[in-house]
């Protein structure tokens, strides 16, 4: 969730660590700080955004060639200067930037405080800035040695970047449970949490493995090794990022820029894994365990948020064509319930950032009970990555909204195109459908530009209902996910009250809340459910209930009750989310603007979810 930068080389390191906090502002943060070594130890930090801990450097020493530099998103200790990183040791010689949670801090803490340590800050991570300097003094005069002990002594995720006044010449990171790359430059290294900070430097990098740490020195090679001093060889990787993605392209926002982005994300998601002409579909990064998915009895899906509704898509469609028990699981509350797993179940792990720490967590349980895991993300070499049996990327490219657009939609072509492959090999769809699917699932992205055109139709309503204090979204069979997943963006960055549900259900309770004020957002294409969602809208009405409603070109039945229509190109059944949910991120979106929300960072959220 929180942002890591670090340098270390011949060039300032200022300049290349604040341009990378705002490159990972995306994450969610609510505070920033940078320390730089140069001859003596110095740290800033500042609550707030990245702009304001640049405007309070502006006069101090930030001259240095090694650096650190995080934002953070508060767990432990309200959002302060104070409790912001980086964090001293109580010598004021080590800084520490640390993502990730420290479960045992406290006892570790109480420990210190014995010894005579005396904290400044709420935080976990000051604890282990002090940890370190202790046995630093105690047991091993050598940092690389202190730290490698002291994360044996933790408890927790981490990753952590730490420089001492005492060994200007190093830098160390580590990692566990939190993501952490190291960028190879010409005699200098970079580090971040993700990529997006290195690429305007380098594109060879290393991604770092659960217990893991490399000491960082100029002009040398890499020395990695785990925590319990097994030295390893680095694997560098080539990183496909380019530093045009990075940008909005003349776009307002990032969100918007990715929403337009879908026509090309969904086809770049099926390019080179589909082809109508000849009817096949090919999700080679899952090949290998192709017949475990033919034979398989039952499939788990886990995610959280977003990928979660994608997740509920899926288990239409496999359900539908496929015909495979699935079941769709929060990664959250999966690792908690002590699950029933078999060695013959398929785990499907879907994350955009492929970091979520509830579904890395999910991840390992199944993992002992013997499953296959299979992973569906967004972020090449992540760690549900590589921590899953095989899987499919998306290739959606960046996405730097927090509120998630473009992964949805790419997570659910996946999710269709594994649908389709399963269904044609266990034969439970006539060939003639097959073909039918498969040619409509290609011109998909031909219909998502169509109902891009609706944006004129939904910044009017945008206008309309943009101070509303609630909002209802009703949806029946596939389009059910899609409500939930419309009232989720909602909420996300118009900080309005919304709630998703089955339309049947509306009236087992959520009818009572009908009235004039509050606007009713129903998917109605004419797939499925139809006559029934009618119904429904019959029920609202009668209770002069306000209907916007998501309708199919051309239809009659449903204008003639809604008080607002959005058409959208007609499409099989199984393919309407990927259409019915863009009216609905762009009625966020327009809704989030004209209220004045931070549109690509709104409040309490973060990109990555990576701790509890």
């Amino acid at each position: 969730m929180c942002g890591i930068v670090g340098y270390i080389g011949e060039k300032q390191a200022y300049p290349i660590l604040i341009k990378g906090l705002k490159r990972l502002e995306y994450r969610g943060y609510d505070s920033a700080g940078i320390a730089i070594l140069n001859g003596e130890l110095n740290t800033f930090k500042k609550i707030g955004k990245v702009s304001e801990l640049e405007e309070y450097v502006k006069d101090k020493n930030i001259n240095g060639n090694i650096g650190i530099a995080h934002t953070r998103w508060a767990t432990h200790g309200e959002p302060n200067d104070i409790n912001a990183h980086p964090h001293n040791s109580q010598s004021k010689n080590i800084a520490i930037i640390h993502n990730g949670i420290i479960e045992n801090y406290s006892i570790i803490k109480d420990e210190l405080i014995k010894r005579g340590y005396k904290f400044s800050s709420e935080t976990d991570s000051e604890v282990l800035a002090y940890l370190i300097e202790d046995i630093l003094k105690n047991v091993k005069n050598d940092l690389a040695e202190a730290v490698r002990i002291a994360l044996n002594q933790v408890i927790g995720a981490y990753a952590i970047a730490v420089i001492s006044k005492n060994e200007p010449d190093k830098l160390i990171v580590a990692k566990k449970g939190s993501p952490l790359v190291i960028g190879i430059g010409k005699g200098e290294f970079f580090i971040a949490s993700d990529a997006t900070p290195i690429v305007e430097y380098t594109k060879d990098v290393v991604y770092l493995n659960d217990f893991e740490f490399a000491v960082i020195k100029k002009n040398e090679e890499l020395d990695i090794r785990t925590i319990s001093n097994k030295r390893q060889t680095p694997y560098i990787q080539r990183l496909e990022l380019e530093l045009s993605q990075l940008e909005k392209g003349g776009y307002e926002h990032f969100m918007l820029k990715e929403i337009y982005e879908q026509p090309r994300s969904i086809r770049d998601c099926m390019r080179g894994r589909i082809n109508a002409e000849e009817d096949f579909v090919i999700l080679g990064g899952i090949s290998d365990y192709e017949q475990k998915l033919i034979n398989a009895k039952r499939i788990i899906i886990i995610a959280c948020g977003t990928s979660w509704h994608a997740g509920l898509v899926g288990e239409y469609m496999l359900e539908d064509i496929a015909r495979i028990p699935v079941e769709v699981e929060y990664a959250s509350e999966f690792r908690y319930k002590n699950p029933i797993i078999y060695e013959d179940d398929i785990v499907i792990a879907i994350s955009q950032s492929g970091e979520t720490a509830d579904t890395l967590e999910a991840i390992e349980i199944a993992k002992t009970r013997g499953a296959t895991i299979l992973g569906i993300c967004n972020v090449v070499g992540s760690s549900i990555a590589r921590a899953t049996h095989a899987g499919s990327y998306t290739h959606a490219g960046p996405e730097i909204g927090v509120a998630s657009t473009k992964a949805f939609t790419a997570q659910i072509t996946i999710l269709a195109l594994l649908s389709l492959s399963l269904a044609q090999k266990k034969g439970t769809i006539k060939k003639s459908r097959f073909h039918q699917l498969l040619n409509e699932l290609t011109n998909i992205p031909k219909l998502v530009e169509e109902t891009l055109k609706t944006d004129d139709v939904i910044l009017k309503i945008a206008k309309i209902f943009s101070n509303a204090r609630n909002f209802l979204y009703l949806g029946r069979g596939y389009n059910f996910p899609v409500a939930l997943e419309g009232a989720l963006k909602l909420k996300e960055i118009s900080y309005i009250h919304a709630e998703g549900y089955p339309a049947a259900e509306m009236k087992h309770g959520p009818i009572a809340l009908i009235d004039q004020e509050m606007p009713t957002v129903v998917i109605a294409t004419n797939r499925g459910t139809y006559e029934k969602v009618i119904s429904n809208i019959q029920e609202i009405k009668a209770r002069k209930g306000i209907i916007i409603a998501i309708v199919t070109k051309g239809d009659k039945a449903v204008k003639e009750l809604a008080d607002y229509v959005i058409e959208i190109p007609e499409t099989e059944e199984m393919f309407v989310p990927l259409l019915a949910t863009i009216p609905l991120q762009l009625l966020s979106y327009h809704i989030a603007v004209i209220r004045n929300c931070n549109v690509d960072q709104p409040r309490n959220l973060a990109k990555s979810v990576t701790v509890e």
